[in-house]
């Protein structure tokens, strides 16, 4: 029997076919689901505009109570966000509530505040127009989002495997009715989400050594290229989000500890 967290996610979508494309798994993995997975709580309450604690009030209680850490709290939601836009071309209610983001005068700040206003001005068929372009496209989309490419020049080589492998170590295993290597970019932005959230159960310090070692050398172009590729409009602005955020990651985690 599903937990009233996930009926609720359900009914805010409008049915299991349509949580399961947004998350983007198969509908028979959503079916099978008892309650939200713990590592993607992050990622559908920003897909459905649910918050955390109703989706799983067992995991999250603690940080309405404010035993988390506020400042990995951010950071997993700013990774929750990056995964969701680039797993898919965001729909109606997405750009609705990206609409509303605001932001001070940092940088990081100015790209949020960026990204609500090209909300706001956003056509969903527009938008899933230009999603196509970047990264599917009739043979191959403008972008490649996988590190494998980035590194190397080719998909599924050894930086998928060595992620594989590190991934294994920390026990995150790759979800029933995935499509995409773990290498694509919104699939290691989720990965981060639940592990800067503490929901892995992962040991102190596996953020940043994923970080360092799978995000670090290439995420920060990719994100650099999306600013600059041609089909970019709406993209263009969580570009400059992502490449923001991952200048602060690896400057956060260059500090002594």
């Amino acid at each position: 029997m599903r937990d009233q967290g996930l009926q609720e996610a359900i009914r805010a979508v409008g049915g299991v076919s349509e949580l399961a494309r947004r998350v983007g798994i198969s509908q028979p993995s959503v079916s099978n689901w008892d309650r939200i997975p713990a590592e993607r709580v992050l990622f559908i309450e920003t897909v459905t505009g649910i918050n955390r604690a109703i989706l799983r009030p067992d995991l999250f209680s603690a940080v309405a109570a404010g035993d988390a850490d506020e400042i990995d709290v951010a950071r997993a939601q700013e990774y929750a966000l990056l995964a969701a836009l680039l797993a898919r071309a965001p729909d109606a209610g997405l750009l609705a509530r990206l609409s509303e983001l605001r932001g001070n005068a940092s940088p990081l700040g100015v790209a949020h505040a960026a990204l609500g206003e090209a909300a706001s001005a956003a056509n969903v068929e527009r938008v899933e127009r230009e999603f196509f372009n970047l990264f599917i496209g009739l043979g191959r989309g403008e972008l490649l989002p996988y590190g494998s490419y980035y590194l190397t020049g080719f998909l599924h080589e050894r930086p998928l495997a060595r992620l594989r492998g590190d991934l294994a170590a920390l026990g995150i295993e790759r979800a029933e009715g995935q499509c995409e290597p773990e290498d694509h970019a919104a699939i290691l932005c989720e990965i981060m989400s639940g592990l800067a959230s503490g929901r892995f159960g992962a040991k102190t310090g596996a953020d940043q050594q994923l970080f360092e070692k799978h995000l670090a050398p290439w995420l920060g172009r990719f994100f650099a290229d999306l600013e600059r590729a041609e089909a970019s409009d709406f993209y263009r602005r969580v570009g400059t989000l992502g490449r923001e955020f991952m200048q602060i990651e690896a400057e956060a985690f260059a500090l002594p500890s």
